[in-house]
């Protein structure tokens, strides 16, 4: 694969949660793994809300949400979860 795979992470990132700094690490240890390069994007929640866009989230491989609940955006998180559901994209949710 010459193309990274590209993951879009919803969540709105905070380096003192462990398992937020988990989630990269373990994505790059699988890639790296399997020797797949990799681009690992956070999607902040209020971003989703104000400018949400289903062409920009179709630009990810697979989306995963992360745990970290309550989002700064409960509908902004939600509206990306529908879209993986709705379009039957890869998805994760922790």
């Amino acid at each position: 694969m010459d193309q990274p795979l590209k993951i879009g992470i919803i969540g709105d990132f905070d380096q003192n949660r462990k398992s937020h700094t988990a989630i990269e690490k373990a994505l790059n240890h699988a890639a790296n793994a399997l020797s797949v390069p990799l681009d690992v994007e956070w999607l902040f929640t209020q971003k989703l809300e104000d400018e949400f866009n289903r062409v920009s989230l179709k630009s990810y491989h697979a989306l995963w949400c992360a745990p970290g609940s309550p989002y700064q955006s409960m509908s902004g998180a939600l509206k990306a979860i529908h879209f993986a559901r709705e379009q039957d994209w890869p998805f994760i949710g922790t």
